[in-house]
């Protein structure tokens, strides 16, 4: 099978199950701080399981390590900003918004890739300017919600963009190993300086834990490993606007299970689909076109 189509159908696989996190976020009653922390301890945990089991760590550089100590901060941050977002309004706005995670990024690669400037994403970047205009719009009621999956996306957008640079030289199960562990040291510190670094932290409903070992193994260690995989073969862009498409899983999920809060105006469905849209107009354009920028190379990428 072509390189680009395995892990694009990989990448769908990885994007139908995040679609269920926005609903996790939902159904559980810990705040965002709590769910992060969880959901990064336990995906430490399962994956230096696997590593042990399959001798798979390598030993990185004190460089290395910092910059991927850096990203796991970012990954903290941008899931609590995420979480918090689903709280102060509903699982529509927080996913809709975090769409735009492909605009940030069509930002950050020419400043962290060296890409050439490329018409195409400033185009879709634009629809998802739009897109969002029209939110902000009509649901004025939600705008904490919508500022804070915002940062989310943007926080998103820079964690993957730096990601493509880390997974040139090492392997996607050791990078996320490394970045989980210190992405839920960093919550830890958070927590503690917010006083909620107590036996408090272990007490909760039994269909949060449930929720969370969901979350922090298949949607987290697993998913997050095989995002940061395809990243050899598909460039930052590509992912971020493939997952765009876990909005459409989400809403939809949320409006079968949570009817009575998840109904929104039609110029908020208008938006998010201008917004998700840019996806299908991006598979169109590069369905014939395939940029060598977007391949990865097996001589400069460790096998995990």
């Amino acid at each position: 099978m072509n390189p680009r189509l395995k892990n694009l159908l990989l990448l769908h696989v990885i994007v139908f199950i995040f679609g269920f996190t926005g609903i996790i976020g939902k159904l559980t009653t810990i705040n965002a701080e709590r769910m992060v922390f969880w959901r990064t301890v336990i995906a430490s945990v399962s994956l230096g399981a696997f590593l042990l089991l399959y001798r798979k760590n390598q030993l990185l550089p004190a460089k290395a390590l910092a910059r991927q100590a850096f990203i796991g901060l970012l990954a903290a941050a941008h899931w609590i900003t995420f979480f918090a977002s689903i709280k102060a309004s509903n699982v529509s706005i927080a996913l809709a918004t975090i769409a735009s995670t492909a605009l940030f990024v069509s930002l950050y690669e020419p400043l962290l890739l060296k890409k050439k400037f490329d018409w195409r994403e400033s185009f879709l970047g634009l629809a998802v300017i739009i897109g969002l205009c029209i939110i902000f719009s009509v649901e004025g009621e939600y705008m904490l919600g919508i500022v804070l999956a915002l940062i989310s996306a943007a926080l998103a957008g820079l964690f993957s963009t730096l990601n493509a640079i880390e997974v040139r030289k090492y392997s996607a199960l050791t990078i996320s190993f490394n970045e989980m562990i210190f992405a839920a040291i960093f919550t830890a510190l958070y927590l503690g300086f917010n006083g909620q670094l107590t036996v408090d932290l272990f007490i909760m409903d039994r269909y949060d834990w449930l929720w969370l070992i969901l979350l922090g193994t298949v949607a987290t260690a697993f998913a997050f490993v095989i995002s940061v995989e395809v990243l050899r073969a598909l460039s930052p862009f590509t992912v971020a606007l493939t997952i765009n498409l876990e909005p459409v899983y989400s809403i939809l999920i949320a409006l079968l299970l949570f009817p009575e809060s998840e109904v929104m105006t039609g110029w908020f469905y208008f938006g998010a689909a201008i917004i998700l849209g840019a996806l299908f107009v991006d598979a169109y354009m590069k369905k014939t076109t395939l940029d060598p920028e977007e391949v990865g190379s097996d001589a400069v990428a460790n096998e995990p």
